[in-house]
């Protein structure tokens, strides 16, 4: 399972330093996938972001160059362990484990499931290796790409080969912390930096 770093515009809070905002969704993010049983979680991000991304990883835990969800599964295929894989937002930062456990259920009927958002997916898995008609759809898609579901299904050769779990948020504006749950457990990192203000 991938988190992908620099998928789409992050705007802060009010107040918030924007680098340490995104830093903080991202952390948490893989915080959760480094959670999850029978799951080996890595970061991927492009170029510019790579050494951001290994500083937030244990040191030696595998960082994917990579800037679109295709370009992560495929080096995730090029390794020749994983028959699965999933490929999360970087602005989740709550979103529960058990999200992730219905899209890899799901690939037991089709072989991509997603969760999606409204300004896109929170996430993609698929069985590996990818069939050739969703190889060439998600060429032109990333997390970001408001209408991937329709578009991922209109590629399919038939009906419910693109499964749907239940829609997730993302943070995408200033205004989408008023989702986040404080009753939800996880998002350490993002609920400690949202409070430093009041704190202050």
């Amino acid at each position: 399972m991938a988190v992908l770093a620099g998928s789409g515009p992050v705007q802060a809070p009010p107040g918030v330093d924007p680098d340490a905002y995104r830093r903080a969704l991202l952390e948490d993010v893989y915080e959760l996938a480094e959670s999850l049983e029978q799951v080996r979680a890595v970061m991927a991000a492009p170029a510019p972001l790579r050494a951001e991304a290994e500083e937030l990883t244990w040191p030696g835990a595998p960082v994917l160059t990579a800037r679109t969800p295709l370009e992560v599964l495929e080096a995730l295929a090029a390794t020749g362990h994983a028959t699965e894989a999933a490929v999360l937002a970087p602005d989740a930062p709550d979103l529960p484990g058990l999200m992730v456990g219905k899209l890899f259920r799901a690939l037991a009927l089709a072989p991509a499931a997603v969760c999606p958002a409204p300004e896109g997916l929170v996430a993609l898995a698929v069985r590996l290796p990818l069939p050739s008609w969703l190889a060439a759809a998600l060429g032109g898609l990333t997390l970001d790409t408001p209408d991937a579901l329709a578009r991922l299904r209109a590629a399919a050769d038939f009906p419910g080969q693109v499964q749907r779990v239940p829609g997730w948020h993302r943070l995408r504006s200033p205004s989408d912390v008023r989702l986040l749950d404080p009753g939800l457990e996880g998002w350490e990192n993002t609920r400690l930096l949202l409070s430093a203000p009041a704190r202050g």
